[in-house]
């Protein structure tokens, strides 16, 4: 039985994989017991564990306010503790498999496809293409840039003028067991749409409203390479 080891197995992402079915072994450690800033710890339960895979969970997301305020969290959580994780992964040529954003790409123009140039728009997108760095330089490593929320949809408003590819975690989960042997970059979302309607499926009570450049209009990514792989 192939072993997939789970860093920040507390996240909310973590907490849905704990409920998945399959024939795989998920080993989950949370930030006390595998802690992504020490090589040690890293390198112990590696040699521990001896996993086929690492799905890197662990860093830092929301409040997306905190990597504007405190960049040096942000660095070290997103960055610096991905590259910790290919620096040891590395030594025992143990597959890694990255959550990285759609947060990388400009914003837009959308429909954006893996190989499309990035430019991320706010500071999370900036920590999750510097841990994406790291990644890319491995080539036994898959990148997973998504695009994924909780169910329900946590706001009360949403924007009419922002597209999207919004999915949410528990479908996500699924995905990933059915891909999970395959290696570079693949945009893992939903069907292309603004987050209004996104939401409103899920949640008739929520309110519409506009950005005004908080998000660029089109963050949803062209959807093709996932889809020929789910056939």
């Amino acid at each position: 039985m192939k072993k997939i080891l789970i860093t920040g197995s507390d996240s909310r992402f973590g907490k849905i994989l704990k409920n998945l079915k399959t024939k795989k072994k998920l080993i989950f450690k949370n930030k006390k017991q595998l802690n992504i800033l020490s090589l040690i710890s890293i390198r112990k339960n590696l040699k521990k564990i001896k996993p086929d895979y690492v799905l890197h969970l662990a860093g830092l997301s929301r409040p997306m306010k905190l990597h504007e305020k405190n960049i040096k969290k942000s660095i070290d959580l997103n960055i610096i503790g991905t590259c910790n994780i290919v620096n040891e992964a590395s030594r025992f040529n143990i597959k890694i498999i990255y959550l990285s954003s759609n947060y990388i790409y400009p914003g837009d123009n959308g429909n954006y496809k893996e190989t499309d140039p990035l430019k991320p728009w706010n500071n999370y997108g900036w920590s999750k293409l510097g841990g994406e760095c790291a990644v890319q330089m491995y080539r036994n490593s898959l990148i997973l840039r998504l695009c994924m929320t909780e169910k329900p949809f946590i706001h009360k408003k949403a924007f009419t003028n922002v597209k999207s590819n919004f999915i949410f975690q528990e479908e996500v989960a699924k995905i990933l067991l059915k891909i999970i042997d395959k290696k570079g970059i693949i945009n893992v979302g939903g069907p292309s749409k603004t987050i209004y309607d996104f939401a409103k499926k899920n949640n008739k009570h929520v309110k519409k409203a506009l950005s005004r450049g908080e998000i660029p209009k089109r963050i949803d990514m062209n959807l093709n390479k996932l889809k020929n792989y789910l056939k």
